[in-house]
């Protein structure tokens, strides 16, 4: 598996987000008070938030000492056929891409990420 570069992720794959503006809300407000008014503009949902397991798929781990940007999304919940019966609230923990660093093994400070993420 290739891991990619910040830049190249905050560029690339996007993250599960569905475009909730009170998550961007939310998250907006934290950001605004951990890094200042003018990190918002780096600010993109869709690319630049992760839950922890999915930075680590992506070959980057949560700095140490690093706190979660607590958010929610809505969860579908389906019947045997695949059919939505109900919808529910589950909390989700978010890491801001100026809160993770390239795994510790891996080449070239995090340049060209070549190593393998366990599962």
């Amino acid at each position: 598996m290739t891991v990619l570069s910040i830049k190249e992720i905050l560029e690339g794959p996007a993250s599960p987000y569905k475009g909730s503006e009170i998550t961007k809300a939310l998250v907006s407000d934290e950001i605004r008070l951990r890094y200042g008014e003018t990190e918002l503009k780096n600010l993109d949902c869709f690319h630049s938030l992760r839950t922890f397991n999915a930075w680590l798929k992506l070959g980057f781990r949560v700095k140490k000492g690093e706190k979660a940007i607590k958010s929610f999304t809505f969860v579908d919940k389906k019947d045997q056929m695949g059919n939505v019966i109900d919808k529910y609230k589950k909390s989700i923990s978010l890491f801001y891409y100026r809160q993770i660093e390239p795994l510790a093994n891996q080449e070239n400070n995090g340049k060209n990420l070549k190593n393998r993420v366990s599962k």
